[in-house]
């Protein structure tokens, strides 16, 4: 697995997932990534071969209409943003947000 930078507002993965989790959100995209799916994931060598991978083995129909790599570059961008602002600005809270609840109700709006 690889390692994980530490995060000063606690639990590394959270941190990540959070950041993932709000990128998608802000791209419009209506995914989520949990736990499992991030750890399944870490087993690629670099961020963007996981993006990469989810995108071929669960959004495969956002390949038919935008390149991989303007949606990699999208996402790494929106999600070292989100991450940032949650670790420097103390965000304890955002880390605890319900992503996958709060896209269930983005669905249906």
């Amino acid at each position: 697995m690889v390692e994980l930078e530490q995060c000063p507002i606690g639990n590394a993965i959270e941190c990540h997932l959070a950041a993932y989790n709000a990128a998608f959100y802000e791209l419009g995209l209506s995914w989520h990534w949990d736990s499992d799916i991030f750890h399944a994931l870490q087993s690629l060598p670099c961020e963007r071969d996981r993006i990469k991978k989810y995108m071929e083995t669960h959004q495969s129909h956002l390949l038919k209409v935008y390149d991989a790599d303007f949606l990699i570059d999208a996402i790494q961008t929106t999600k070292a943003r989100c991450f940032e602002t949650l670790t420097e600005n103390g965000a304890k809270k955002a880390a605890k947000i319900n992503w996958a609840e709060f896209q269930r109700a983005e669905v249906g709006a």
